[in-house]
């Protein structure tokens, strides 16, 4: 077997693991970060489980860090206790962000790992299981269920050779970008092989399973080997260590063989991570921002890359440089060693161990910005400006343009500098708060900002409503619901969200979706990429949406649809997605019927009433999942089968 067959046949539940085909997984760690972490700490609340069946769960606080008001400070307070209510560690603000940290003190070769977040699969560097997913799939895995998936194909991605100087673990994964699009690696797993992956350290690895998830992948993993070994005991965590490979004849679904040496400098351009071209074909363009930091680049390495880029030279003065260390302990150490010295003397800012410009809080881009960001996304407006031109690099690349001015390539530098691994990590984890001994005399501290979720409701027999807006391909859950500076205190609060959904493809979308009373979204390809936003799913809830007819959709806001009984309906024929026009009136008719016949691979039947035509799409569900869109949620659901 490969690797992820023996992770997913040691953890499996129910079903067979043949691709395509529904299984699901026992899950030994959860985490959450607080964008989408209150949202699922309600939802967990409205089980009534009174603690987590998990091995460990952790809340992060690492999102919405920039207290403008009381909303986040009180959202902060109440995954606080109720943390510490259900059995679950709290990371309080400024201990970091969530994926460093938990690579960093919290995860283990072999274990599964399910987060509210995208980028979960950033464990997949030292061996780990880690899906990213909804709040509400966390919330039921914290509650001891099963997590369901499809069993997805298995591409090994086969490394030869080594790094050649000023190549970094994020032009490798820029490349797998470039080859396979944002879209290649929906349905699969990506997992890392070849003598190249003895070669990279354990943030390179992570580095790479992170921005797995712009390939769609459901998740990114290497082996578990001597280097894995050496960071975990350079962490203190010598004993979570297990030795995890394929087996020598393991069997592939896809093979892409990837040669580190012939590897250059890449940027990916505006405004989409697989937009590559190399660094050395657009040299000299003249650069505004620089952000170095996120959960894809700001480990300990990459810091003292940087500092030792600076050390002794001065940003140049037509450039803003900013720079978040990815944890505490990072910080700690680059203050401890003189490091961070170097990078304030250079004339950076130094912002919180957070997500900060990643996600548009803070440091948004002047007009028309260039920013280079060794982020993951560069989708549209992300960065907090909509009109800015962002390019994903590597700290490398960030730093040699950020003393020149403009987009430079590293390796114009001369020699490298060498940063190696250290022995022993500084460890402190006073930050990280465990759960009280007695969960029962916890009182759960409820700001206002926090407002019920929208519920929906058993499927009725006729869904009906008009089409309330048409997009095209490749729609964000950025574009779904916007996460800026603005926006990001309100994560608890739906329906003032709502107001806000989908503005960035039309503004008028969320008043015309309250006075039809609901509706339908139309879309086209990869519909909900990005983030795992539960919220992309919630807002239009709210709103009334009761359908989302698409080309096809991203795996977890799929999941997420489907989650809270909106139907994720795929068009069979690609002409009907031309036919359709705004305002026109959709039914279908014996709802329910259709439903159950979907599961069986049967069609769904959409009546253009205006025009009379019949649309066929397919709803490509599970016999649970028929089950959950019934009952109108898997809340509803999983309060059904108890």
């Amino acid at each position: 077997m490969n690797l992820t067959q023996k992770l997913i046949q040691s953890h499996l539940v129910s079903g067979e693991m043949i691709a395509g085909q529904e299984i699901s997984i026992k899950i030994d760690q959860t985490l959450t970060q607080d964008s989408t972490g209150t949202m699922a700490y309600l939802q967990f609340e409205a089980m009534g489980i009174p603690t987590v069946k998990t091995e460990k769960s952790v809340a992060y606080i690492d999102h919405n860090t920039l207290q403008t008001g009381f909303e986040n400070a009180d959202d902060h307070k109440y995954i606080q206790t109720v943390a510490s209510k259900h059995g679950i560690y709290f990371s309080k603000p400024g201990n970091g962000i969530c994926h460093q940290v938990h690579l960093e003190r919290f995860g283990k070769p072999g274990k599964t790992l399910l987060g509210s977040d995208s980028h979960t699969p950033t464990g997949g560097g030292i061996g780990m299981l880690a899906i990213g997913a909804g709040g509400l799939d966390v919330a039921v895995a914290m509650g001891g269920g099963a997590y369901f998936l499809a069993m997805p194909k298995v591409c090994k991605v086969e490394l030869t050779g080594k790094l050649s100087p000023w190549v970094t673990a994020k032009d490798v994964i820029l490349e797998v970008l470039r080859r396979l699009s944002v879209k290649g690696g929906v349905g699969k797993v990506m997992e890392y092989t070849g003598e190249g992956v003895k070669t990279l350290s354990v943030p390179q690895r992570a580095t790479i399973t992170n921005m797995g998830a712009e390939l769609g992948a459901t998740t990114s993993v290497f082996p578990s080997d001597e280097v894995t070994l050496a960071f975990l005991k350079a962490q203190g965590r010598e004993e979570d260590w297990i030795e995890l490979s394929a087996d020598a004849d393991a069997v592939y679904d896809e093979c892409v063989t990837i040669a580190l040496d012939e590897i250059e400098p890449l940027v990916a351009c505006p405004h989409s991570p697989d937009n590559i071209k190399k660094v050395s074909e657009i040299t000299g363009m003249a650069v505004d921002q620089v952000a170095i930091g996120s959960c894809t680049n700001s480990s300990y390495t990459d810091m003292m890359t940087v500092a030792a880029l600076l050390k002794g030279k001065t940003v140049h003065p037509d450039v803003s440089l900013v720079i978040a260390p990815g944890s505490k302990q990072v910080m700690n150490m680059l203050a401890a060693n003189g490091a961070l010295a170097d990078i304030i003397s250079a004339g950076a800012r130094i912002l919180e161990c957070g997500c900060g410009p990643c996600i548009g809080m803070g440091q948004a881009p002047a007009t028309k910005a260039v920013s280079l960001r060794t982020i993951n996304r560069n989708f549209e407006g992300r960065s907090g400006t909509k009109s800015a031109q962002v390019y994903i690099v590597s700290p490398e690349t960030a730093v040699a343009s950020a003393v020149a001015g403009v987009l430079t390539d590293p390796r114009t530098l001369g020699e490298a500098p060498q940063v190696s691994m250290p022995e022993h990590f500084l460890i402190n984890d006073n930050l990280v708060i465990p759960p009280a001994a007695d969960g029962q005399s916890v009182k759960v501290v409820r700001g206002p900002n926090i407002q019920p979720f929208p519920k929906n409701v058993k499927m009725p027999n006729e869904i009906s409503g008009k089409t309330l807006i048409k997009v095209e391909d490749n729609i964000t859950t950025d574009h779904i619901m916007p996460s800026n500076a603005k926006l990001l205190p309100f994560r608890s609060n739906v329906p003032y969200l709502a107001d806000y959904c989908l503005t960035p493809c039309d503004p008028k979308f969320p008043a015309r979706a309250k006075a039809a009373g609901g509706g339908f979204i139309i879309a086209g390809q990869n519909y909900g990429q990005g983030s795992s936003r539960e919220h992309a799913a919630l807002a239009p809830l709210q709103l009334g949406v009761k359908g989302v007819l698409a080309k096809s959709f991203a795996r977890i806001h799929m999941a997420n649809l489907i989650n809270n009984g909106i139907l994720p309906l795929i068009f069979v024929n690609e002409w009907d997605y031309d036919n359709l026009a705004l305002g026109d009136e959709l039914t279908i008719a014996y709802a329910p019927d259709q439903i159950k016949g979907a599961a069986r691979g049967e069609l769904v039947m959409v009546t253009n009433v205006k025009t009379g035509e019949e649309i066929p799409t397919r709803l490509n569900i599970s016999e649970r999942q028929r089950d959950i869109l019934l009952a109108g949620g898997l809340l509803n659901y999983t309060k059904q089968m108890n």
